[in-house]
């Protein structure tokens, strides 16, 4: 079975957000803040997108953004530059309890990012 989850935001957006530490803190791992956010060039794009990956994982599970923090819920870059989750918290729990395996797909051009993330439940994931 597959569930998949849409979301976008603008690059402005998430980059005014971010001048406050507690929204960094609140919605990013510190992993993602140590890759994408250098105090002199952050890079707000790939910021954002992870903000819309964050969303769109929730859509997918289709609770929205609750039982989970977004900061649980992390997006690096594989060496090609391919987007990957890792799962923290009660975010692992309900990935783990579900069965679920994620994949996410990331843009971004000019002032918008967009996610697409997909949940395929059933497959044979080993223990988070």
């Amino acid at each position: 079975m597959y569930t998949i989850g849409i979301d976008m935001t603008t690059v402005s957006r998430i980059e005014k957000s971010c001048e406050k530490d507690s929204f960094r803190r609140f919605v990013f791992s510190e992993k993602e803040l140590a890759v994408f956010f250098d105090r002199e060039k952050p890079k707000y794009a790939s910021l954002a997108a992870n903000f819309a990956a964050k969303e769109a994982f929730g859509k997918a599970l289709g609770t929205g953004v609750r039982g989970f923090d977004l900061n649980e819920v992390e997006i690096l870059r594989d060496e090609m530059g391919a987007p990957y989750f890792n799962f923290y918290g009660r975010a692992a729990e309900i990935m783990l309890a579900g069965g679920y395996t994620a994949r996410v797909s990331l843009s971004h051009e000019k002032d918008t990012a967009i996610a697409m993330v997909i949940l395929e439940k059933g497959i044979n994931i080993k223990k988070l």
